[in-house]
């Protein structure tokens, strides 16, 4: 579960962010000691950071270069500061996307969505293989092997077990999955998800590694 760090001094708009956030699966962690933002990023260790300008204490831009200085984690600044100058401050201190106030939950969402797929999913491609707990999948022929045993995948078992291997150690929501191989999940039958979960459980099976891929009930799918 991707961990998402509210930094935004308004209670109302982030109890509002934090609600929809866990609606989504991701798990909100709410700043509310604005001298210790820094000292919360280091302990919290979020996958992004959404973060206003204007703030008790320090502002944003202050709070960005201190990230910066530790971590590359993705930063959106949340802020109804939009004139052109923000944004461009925003960007050149180390912020990865900004978003006017008022704003829609949905595109909020949308833009928390795009920042982890980017940077995570898609992470460490400076490299042709993943390998996890015994299993190697070679990125440019989309072929696994367990050992000496190769196993031949479809387009979307690969697509499956990259995502999976990226992000082992977490659960993987099965809405997530849907979205990530079906661009409109919604004209998607949910059971095709399983039965291609099902289908490259068999095959890493059959290979030699018995529950590589677990099932979290109510939650999704882990590789641990």
């Amino acid at each position: 579960m991707f961990k998402i760090m509210i930094v935004e001094d308004d209670q109302t708009i982030s109890g509002l962010i934090a609600d929809n956030l866990k609606k989504w699966q991701f798990e909100p962690v709410v700043v509310t000691d604005f001298n210790a933002v820094f000292d919360d990023f280091l302990q919290e260790k979020p996958h992004l950071v959404l973060l206003d300008i204007n703030l008790p204490v320090f502002d944003g831009y202050y709070w960005v270069q201190k990230i910066r200085e530790v971590s590359k984690v993705p930063v959106i600044f949340i802020s109804s500061r939009n004139t052109n100058m923000d944004m461009v401050m925003a960007m050149n201190m180390g912020a990865d996307d900004f978003l006017n106030k008022p704003f829609a939950m949905e595109v909020l969402i949308a833009k928390i969505n795009a920042l982890l797929r980017r940077t995570y999913n898609y992470a460490d491609q400076g490299t042709d293989v993943l390998e996890h707990n015994g299993l190697m999948l070679n990125l440019k022929n989309g072929m696994a092997q367990v050992n000496d045993n190769e196993i031949n995948l479809s387009k979307n078992e690969y697509k499956l077990l990259q995502i999976l291997m990226r992000q082992h150690g977490q659960i993987v929501s099965r809405s997530r999955l849907l979205k990530d191989l079906w661009q409109d999940e919604r004209f998607v039958d949910d059971n095709t998800l399983t039965v291609n979960i099902n289908r490259l459980r068999k095959k890493i099976e059959e290979a030699g590694l018995k529950d590589y891929i677990q099932t979290k009930v109510g939650q999704g799918y882990i590789v641990p």
